[in-house]
């Protein structure tokens, strides 16, 4: 988010991100809940022009810049030999360890993690399977074929359990500076039973506040000492109608195929909307300004 804030571009919000984890670090815990679990982090940045996988460990990390085809990440590093950009003391810091002999050529995913990497590509795991739905499409993905394979489950992409995909989205960056980014969010758990819903930045766009989460101020347990000893209901509007539609679908199945269905015909009828956008070049800023929130709107009628 601090990327986003405060860059114009994927090689400045790369900056920003390794400039941070240098001075703080990171860690902490990601749930809301007593229960320790951390993770160290990787991050996809592209702007209409350039994309960089950046994947970290501590406050050493490696960057790849994306040259073309696909490319994507997971639960795993995944950055070997191609390295654009790195942590200054990042190879002297392995070789410290016994990770590297300093003599090989440098593979970061090797050195810094405890996968094979050579078994990376082929084993069956999110990355490996990911990259495989990805290379399937090369040269002709389209934003549908993105929400289809976030949507597929066999892969492990959209996570079933306690871990489950709480929210999806897919982003159209046209090069040329006159048309517009399209960004397309679920804002709901579940992208094979959600709505990928149209976004366009512009001016003056309306608050979404049926897709925002509630604050609690000083009364929010993450600010009390000592913490989390509540747990409180941070569920926006849409996710809690989207939760009990989700109930219908699995339980009424005849109710339930006939809601899933006018969802479908909601996206189709939204990316052909912004397809439209895209092919004409005309943008109409004041109908935009509504775009999802819109959408959001249409799609509760259904629940």
């Amino acid at each position: 988010r601090l990327g986003l804030e405060r860059a114009d571009t994927a090689g400045k919000a790369l900056t920003v991100i390794v400039d941070l984890l240098e001075k703080y670090g990171q860690g902490g815990n990601c749930m809301e809940s007593p229960m320790a679990f951390t993770y160290h982090n990787s991050f996809l940045i592209a702007d209409r022009k350039e994309a960089w996988v950046l994947e970290t460990s501590g406050k050493y990390w490696a960057a790849e810049k994306v040259e073309g085809g696909v490319r994507n990440i997971s639960n795993q590093l995944s950055i070997t030999t191609k390295i654009d950009r790195e942590h200054p003391e990042l190879r002297e810091y392995a070789k410290s360890k016994g990770w590297w002999d300093g003599e090989k050529e440098f593979d970061f995913a090797a050195a810094y993690s405890y996968v094979n990497t050579a078994r990376m590509t082929t084993s069956r795991g999110r990355y490996c399977e990911g990259y495989k739905l990805l290379n399937k499409h090369k040269g002709s993905i389209t934003s549908e074929i993105m929400m289809e394979i976030l949507r597929d489950k066999e892969s492990g992409i959209n996570m079933e359990g306690g871990f489950m995909t709480t929210g999806s989205m897919v982003s159209v960056l046209p090069q040329q500076a006159d048309l517009p980014c399209i960004h397309f969010f679920t804002g709901t758990p579940d992208p094979a039973r959600s709505v990928f819903k149209p976004f366009i930045f512009v001016p003056n766009v309306t608050q979404l506040s049926k897709t925002r989460s509630p604050t609690f101020g000083n009364d929010d347990p993450v600010k009390k000492q000592p913490r989390f000893q509540s747990k409180p209901d941070r569920r926006h509007e849409l996710y809690k109608k989207h939760e009990s539609a989700a109930v219908v679908m699995e339980t009424v199945k005849g109710k339930g195929k006939e809601m899933l269905k006018e969802m479908q015909e909601l996206e189709k009828q939204k990316i052909s909307e912004m397809e439209s956008i895209l092919q004409n070049g005309c943008l109409d800023t004041n109908q935009v300004v509504n775009l999802f929130s819109q959408c959001v709107e249409e799609e509760l009628k259904i629940y």
